[in-house]
């Protein structure tokens, strides 16, 4: 009898079940990185208001990043049951709702009146929002085979870098666009205006996604049964291999272990995105605006090109281990080379370590998410990687406050011990990732082995 390995092999290799992959990526990675695009526009936009927020509300240095972070909170209060109702009604239902609702609450940020309501909206965001990003990862783990989950991961990941560099611009654009043509300050239609479109970008995914391949009307029925027929292999062996039901997944200390991974690269990710408008007004001498947005895009664009790049030819078990270790330890390089350049007044270097910062940490996100997605299915991978997204993401909670805390504690003019802070976390996740290669491999990942790399 051939092994499940041997099987999957020739499974893999077989074209139609590489059409029915292709039919896939092509129907729902646009949709799903559209809500993604808007997501991550929606939560960190407030880089770009805080001084406005500051000038024409009163909300304090303190009181932005209480509200920066506790979007974290409300985040990881509700990731975990958002992703069971994913479970229980369908992602293109559930998805859809949190866009709409997340939307709704984006919106009314333009009508912030003091501390008090921006913390509290903040924190709304948080929980209407909660659900979409792990949700989004099960669902890629139900369609996409290990073999090509990392490059499916690093497409979705492609929201950020598209987000930041088409939406730095958008959100300038908006605020000048706010300041000099309409009746209403900037920073209240930039608010307005990006919310709306994540209210649209939920409407549109109630009509374009599919829960499952078994509905998808655009394969056809041998693309069906072998595209079915691959994920239930591995969904056996993931079965066989991880945590069993929502409590032992919850409890299970690889989920911990990715959890703290995880927990690391959002510090780095959040600390620098959160500031990323401030640090690049800093450092080129310009109010945020029309030219900070354009210069705060360049950090992204080069990002969208890495994350794609090594997304797609990280499909081998050593490929993930040692890229996603070197790229951990280039983050925290870069993220400390530019706090060093801030310092020193040196612009253009700044901003060329900021770039490789951005282009490190969006390069390994995806290579991060392969690992907790061999091992987990079913309720398990809706509690486990729920629970590694929430948990994680309170890294993003931490960041700015920490960020905060550490300038006022020792005061530069560039902030520049607050930024270091950032950038040695990563080197932590480096470690940690480094050493799975003691850990007993999961039966998933012999797959990757099965048949050629590239």
């Amino acid at each position: 009898m051939s092994s499940p390995v041997a099987s999957q092999s020739n499974v893999l290799q077989e074209p139609v079940l590489k059409s029915a992959i292709s039919k896939a990526a092509r129907h729902l990675m646009p949709m799903l990185v559209l809500l993604y695009f808007v997501a991550f526009l929606d939560r960190t936009n407030v880089g770009f208001a805080e001084e406005a927020l500051r000038m024409d509300r009163g909300v304090s240095d303190g009181a932005f990043a209480l509200g920066a972070g506790i979007f974290f909170i409300g985040y990881a209060l509700f990731e975990v049951p958002s992703n069971l109702l994913l479970k229980k009604f369908g992602a293109r239902f559930w998805l859809a709702r949190i866009a709409i609702t997340w939307g709704i609450v984006a919106a009314a940020f333009a009508f912030t009146t003091d501390d008090t309501m921006f913390i509290v909206l903040r924190f709304l965001l948080g929980v209407t929002e909660a659900g979409l990003f792990p949700g989004i990862i099960m669902f890629l783990a139900d369609w996409f085979p290990n073999k090509v989950r990392v490059a499916m991961f690093a497409i979705f990941y492609l929201a950020q870098p598209l987000s930041q560099m088409l939406g730095a611009p958008l959100s300038g654009g908006l605020i000048s666009f706010g300041d000099t043509v309409t009746p209403w300050e900037g920073w209240q239609v930039m608010f307005f205006g990006e919310g709306v479109l994540a209210i649209i970008a939920g409407i549109v995914a109630a009509f374009l996604l599919i829960n499952n391949p078994q509905q998808a009307k655009f394969l056809n029925e041998d693309e069906k049964t072998a595209l079915l027929a691959v994920m239930d292999k591995e969904n056996t062996v993931r079965t066989q291999d991880g945590p069993t039901g929502i409590w032992r997944a919850m409890g299970s200390w690889k989920v911990w272990y990715f959890t703290i991974i995880y927990f690391c690269l959002q510090i780095a990710v959040y600390g620098t995105t959160f500031y990323l408008p401030q640090q690049v007004s800093n450092l080129i001498g310009q109010k945020v605006g029309w030219q900070v947005g354009l210069v705060a895009g360049i950090p992204w664009f080069v990002g969208l090109f890495a994350c794609y790049y090594f997304g797609k030819h990280a499909n081998t078990v050593l490929r993930r281990r040692n890229w996603g270790t070197w790229f951990f330890i280039a983050t925290g390089l870069f993220i400390l080379g530019s706090g060093w350049a801030g310092a020193n007044n040196q612009p253009i270097l700044g901003i060329l370590f900021i770039t490789l910062a951005v282009a490190s940490f969006l390069t390994v996100g995806p290579i991060t998410w392969a690992y907790p997605t061999a091992f987990l299915t079913g309720t398990a991978a809706a509690a486990g990687i729920g629970m590694i997204n929430s948990l994680g993401n309170l890294g993003g909670f931490v960041a700015p406050i920490m960020r905060t805390s550490i300038n006022a504690a020792v005061p530069t003019d560039s902030g520049v011990w607050g930024i270091i802070s950032l950038g040695v976390f990563a080197f932590l996740a480096a470690a940690m990732l480094f050493c799975t290669k003691y850990f007993r491999a999961a039966k998933a990942d012999a797959f990757l082995e099965t048949v050629p790399a590239d």
